[in-house]
């Protein structure tokens, strides 16, 4: 991670005033994730049933998730669309059920009538992988709603994305890309107060841009405008961590790499990290908030005592 960092804020307008003021005291988000599909690469079909889906939400939010975003159509290297009508049955059960309990939603979709209808049923973000490429309708949705909207580097869907990782230098051309979303965006009318943005690990990219783009975070600083990371077991941690064998290691038992990721998304001042185990993350940026508190002189009298 380079040295300097991105500027802290209150995240994007629309979130609930304490994830604001929590976020301008200098602690990252966590959002926790819930799949309700059958093919997603870490959980797939653990949670595609209402009910569990939805408990797993509570228990991601007891467990000290922020916000919680609800998927219902895998993004994973390879997978095919889901028509509209069964993503709509997926989802929208889970984002009321969800809402109706306090959690803050997020509704994790490429498309704007998926994301109108979640917000009618109580989500208060919208994370949409494609940026609004894939829907350009998405645009009048989020920008009608007011609602916040998360903004990620896409290059074209699942099916075709890893032809397209080809950069020259991966962060300045994500930069460069998200840069033209958010003009395009603001163009017809999206608030950009209302914007987060997300680099896209994974995303038409391989394991040596997604260490580029963690290693020069602060670069995104430049768009103005709060960042996601979502690295949480993806694939280039499984390659990171292969055996003797070179078989990547198995995404059920890469949290302990995402934790680490966790810890210095939030040293460079990421706004939150997306992550399908909340507890570890948290405590994660926990860490690094009570090592950044600006209240804290270790070198004069506030220094805690040294046990004896």
């Amino acid at each position: 991670m380079s040295s300097t960092v991105l500027p802290r804020t209150p995240g994007p307008a629309g979130l609930p005033a304490a994830l604001r003021e929590a976020s301008a005291t200098g602690r990252t988000l966590v959002m926790g994730v819930v799949n309700v599909t059958p093919d997603s690469f870490s959980d797939g079909g653990e949670f595609l049933d209402r009910d569990a889906a939805v408990a797993h939400g509570l228990a991601q939010v007891a467990d000290g998730a922020d916000l919680v975003d609800v998927g219902g159509e895998s993004t994973r290297p390879g997978a095919q669309r889901v028509d509209e009508d069964e993503e709509r049955r997926r989802v929208l059960p889970v984002v009321r059920a969800l809402a109706s309990e306090g959690v803050v939603v997020s509704v994790d979709t490429m498309r704007a009538a998926i994301a109108a209808d979640a917000l009618e049923a109580g989500a208060v973000m919208v994370n949409d992988v494609s940026g609004g490429l894939a829907d350009r309708d998405m645009a009048v949705v989020v920008g009608s709603s007011g609602s916040p909207y998360v903004v990620m580097h896409w290059r074209g869907h699942s099916v075709t994305m890893a032809k397209r990782a080809v950069y020259a230098d991966v962060v300045t051309e994500v930069v460069d890309e998200l840069r033209g979303r958010l003009d395009a965006l603001s163009a017809v009318g999206v608030d950009l107060d209302c914007v987060v943005v997300d680099p896209g690990l994974g995303f038409a990219k391989d394991a040596e841009h997604n260490w580029g783009l963690l290693a020069r975070l602060d670069e995104l600083g430049m768009l103005g405008r709060p960042v996601l990371i979502g690295a949480s077991r993806k694939g280039f941690l499984g390659r990171l961590l292969a055996g003797d064998d070179g078989a990547p290691r198995p995404a059920d038992e890469r949290e302990a790499a995402t934790t680490a990721i966790s810890a210095l998304a939030a040293a460079a001042g990421a706004w939150a990290v997306r992550v399908h185990e909340a507890r570890p993350s948290r405590d994660a940026v926990a860490v690094v908030a009570a090592i950044q508190a600006p209240h804290h002189t270790w070198a004069g009298l506030e220094r805690p005592p040294v046990a004896t």
